[in-house]
């Protein structure tokens, strides 16, 4: 079983409690057969649960506030929420359930969301209902943390399954795609919608790409496009959430909520897109061995 070093001396300084954790538990050797696959599936939940500890956490933060927040409190739910999620992160940090690397990652999601936010929000796209403190011009600060989430999970998750690849593009590809998908977010605006373009480039850069993720002992495959689109498919499921909490609203939403759009995957896709070629920066993509 390949450890990484962050795993590989689960007493040391730099190892996450997680990390000690799930050391023990990969060490478990279930019997053969059904125990075996069941305690595969246990494990491989578990360790999901776990890199989307952050978006999970600010979920039910979105969630709970939007259901018993006070309406008179002395603090604007969104300024609320803001300082949460700060806290969550130094939390996380000071109990080494994170690592400094991947706060990194959290910090790079942060700017680049709230660049997109005030473009976005500014040009109508969707909106911030209620009032703030902790903003800037009409985007609450909160808001880049929810794009935090996403670079946390998949920082976490590349590590927790010892991401490896057959086919991985070069990096300049990744990069230079990335690129045109974040400008297109904007010009799009003014300019053609090239999105069916990038849905092709993203085929045609990626298509022979396949993930090696190890949730126990055996590393188990999957063509990374696939994982792409799964991941989509879950943040649409998470923003219909956080949209029925008004965390924020789309123009149709505005007298009530209503679910969002299908064609809104399309969009989180791209973004997947992006976010996962900001974290390959980090956690450099390795080869599958043997």
């Amino acid at each position: 079983m390949h450890l990484h070093p962050l795993d590989a001396a689960p007493s040391g300084r730099g190892a996450t409690r997680f990390a000690q954790i799930r050391l023990r538990l990969e060490r478990i050797e279930p019997r053969r057969g059904w125990p075996a696959h069941v305690y595969e599936f246990l494990l491989f939940g578990f360790k999901q649960g776990w890199a989307c500890l952050f978006g999970g956490l600010l979920l039910a933060l979105l969630l709970g506030t939007h259901l018993f927040y006070p309406d008179h409190a002395p603090i604007a739910r969104y300024d609320f929420l803001t300082i949460a999620a700060i806290l969550i992160q130094i939390g996380m940090l000071a109990l080494r359930l994170e690592n400094l690397e991947e706060a990194k990652v959290i910090l790079a999601f942060h700017v680049v969301g709230t660049v997109m936010e005030l473009f976005k929000t500014t040009a109508g796209s969707w909106t911030y209902p209620e009032t703030s403190f902790l903003r800037i011009g009409g985007v609450p600060l909160f808001s880049g943390f929810m794009y935090a989430a996403v670079g946390s999970y998949i920082a976490r998750i590349w590590r927790i399954f010892d991401f490896r690849f057959d086919h991985y593009p070069p990096r300049w590809q990744t990069i230079a795609l990335a690129g045109a998908i974040y400008v297109n977010f904007f010009t799009h605006h003014w300019l053609p919608d090239i999105r069916l373009a990038l849905f092709a480039a993203t085929a045609l850069i990626f298509g022979r790409t396949m993930i090696w993720f190890t949730p126990h002992r055996a590393a188990r495959p999957m063509p990374l496009l696939v994982g792409f689109l799964l991941v989509a498919l879950f943040i649409w499921f998470a923003e219909n959430l956080a949209t029925f909490s008004r965390a924020w609203v789309y123009p149709d939403q505005a007298g009530g909520w209503t679910m969002v759009s299908p064609a809104k995957l399309g969009a989180w896709y791209l973004l997947m897109i992006i976010s996962f070629v900001l974290v390959s920066l980090v956690h450099r993509p390795r080869a599958r061995q043997g």
